[in-house]
């Protein structure tokens, strides 16, 4: 697999793509004044305890007050608290109104809900994470091989004695990229993540409440912090500026990516390379076809995305069965890539096709399964149901690739859908008559869009007549173009 990232830089927004045998697989976007907030750490305020809901709301400085559970706090740091417990404690124990503790974001505000928030903090490097509060060393479920397992642990174990930090304790987690790497390597990462938590250990001390103690690197730079090396060919970035911040950073965090990292200085725009820009507006459509003919339905709500599969204008060359089956094979395949492309998380629900053969059936979740493995975000998959449904989670942290980028529809209000011409048409002729309003108005005026006046005075003609009729008043039509076809207005004159 032949994998390249590109790096595209503006000054409004950072957009990097990952793309992987000539295929868009992967797309983040940042923009400036709205910088991702997963692994920023605030000192943050309690301002509701909610016993109910084992929870309490938190402000760290946001517009929406952030949201912690108790299973997310730190028993450690409630002194009431039973620690040896094995259920959580009374979120009381564990909190109180107005109380001030640093706090990590976990996962971004999403939709109307405000930020999720833990008090088990870390810090992130090249290849390792450190946890303050804990004592353990746990190691990327990437990593399959036990016999490199162990000796990660170790290497790990004698970077940290032979740490000037050793006294400071802690937890950490061997990260996927840390494949292959040495003591002297986790030596270099264990002694930068202990100075960074001595500032901000500094930070929580000196600064107030709903302040940012600490904040992740940018985008452009996570790219680089991330990566796997042996996984990508080229890093290619169109901005000499950011190149320069990259280069710097790399030289001293990666300097095995040095001779991956380019300046793109072609005149033909950086996402035109591979068609990245249409494949970022096809994953905004609510369908997307397959090659057979097939194609695929994307519906996404509040509590969960739906993903239909069909056969379309496929029909095969042997018999319905087969003709079944190669549609949600290719199904399988476009599903796992579309789920990384529209960063779509929470509730997953899948409706193949439904097949009769069970050996189809195993074959198409084996696909399925095999092709979600390539996906760094965490995930459970269920088997068939008994509906013939497949039910999926996908760990959610931010938006989705259709939420950052659009915003409800102005006329159908995020619906979908607009009433039609003709029931609009009927719903101003029956408030007419159902409101007849003072004895004496001279007229009734109606505010509408052309295509709803044209219906009525053209088809709904005899109707009309008779609400005039009804209330005793004349009816005039105005036309507003700036109406949609669900808007009206009706005015006593």
């Amino acid at each position: 697999m032949k994998a390249e990232i590109l790096v595209n830089i503006t000054p409004s927004e950072t957009r990097v793509a990952r793309i992987e045998d000539g295929i868009l697989v992967d797309i983040a976007i940042e923009r400036v004044g709205n910088r991702s907030l997963v692994g920023n750490i605030y000192n943050g305020k309690v301002v509701r305890v909610m016993p109910g809901m084992q929870a309490a709301f938190v402000e760290i400085g946001l517009e929406k007050a952030g949201f912690i559970h108790a299973n997310d706090i730190m028993q450690s740091a409630a002194p009431s608290a039973e620690k040896n417990s094995e259920e959580t404690p009374d979120i009381r124990q564990l909190l109180r109104e107005g109380q001030v503790l640093p706090v990590q974001v976990i996962k971004e505000p999403i939709s109307s809900k405000g930020a999720r928030l833990s008090t088990h903090l870390s810090v992130s490097s090249r290849y390792l994470v450190y946890m303050p509060g804990v004592d353990h060393i746990g190691i990327s479920q990437r990593i399959e091989s036990e016999e490199e397992r162990e000796r990660l642990r170790t290497q790990l174990d004698l970077a940290v004695e032979a740490g000037a930090m050793k006294q400071e304790g802690g937890g950490y987690i061997i990260r996927t990229v840390a494949d292959g790497v040495e003591e002297d390597e986790f030596r270099t990462d264990v002694d930068y993540l202990h100075r960074l938590w001595a500032l901000v250990k500094d930070k929580m001390t000196r600064l107030p409440a709903r302040t940012c103690i600490y904040h992740d690197l940018p985008l452009s730079l996570r790219v680089m912090r991330d990566v796997a090396a042996e996984t990508v060919e080229r890093i290619r970035v169109d901005s000499i500026d950011i190149h320069k911040q990259m280069w710097r950073f790399t030289e001293n965090f990666s300097p095995e990516l040095l001779p991956k990292l380019e300046h793109y200085q072609e005149q033909r725009p950086i996402f035109s390379l591979f068609g990245i820009e249409d494949e970022i507006n096809k994953s905004l459509e609510r369908k997307v076809k397959l090659k057979s003919g097939g194609y695929l339905i994307f519906d996404q709500t509040e509590a969960m995305t739906t993903i239909d599969v069909n056969t379309g204008g496929f029909v095969g060359h042997r018999n319905l069965s087969e003709t079944i089956y190669t549609t949600n094979l290719e199904a399988a395949g476009a599903i796992a890539r579309q789920l990384r492309l529209r960063n779509l998380g929470g509730i997953i629900i899948l409706d193949f096709i439904d097949m009769k053969d069970p050996e189809h059936r195993r074959q198409v979740m084996r696909r399925l399964e095999k092709e979600l493995e390539l996906d760094r975000v965490k995930m459970k998959v269920t088997g068939v149901s008994e509906l013939g449904l497949v039910e999926m989670t996908r760990k959610r942290t931010s938006e989705s690739l259709q939420r950052l980028l659009c915003e409800p529809c102005e006329h159908c209000q995020g619906r979908g859908f607009l009433k039609s011409i003709e029931t609009t048409s009927f719903s101003i002729l029956r408030e007419i008559v159902n409101h007849n309003g003072s004895e004496d108005a001279k007229k009734r005026l109606v505010l509408a869009s052309p295509a709803v006046v044209e219906r009525i005075l053209d088809q709904e003609s005899a109707y009309l007549s008779a609400a005039e009729q009804e209330i005793n008043c004349p009816i005039e039509f105005r036309t507003e173009a700036s109406y949609s076809q669900e808007q009206y207005d009706i005015i006593t004159v």
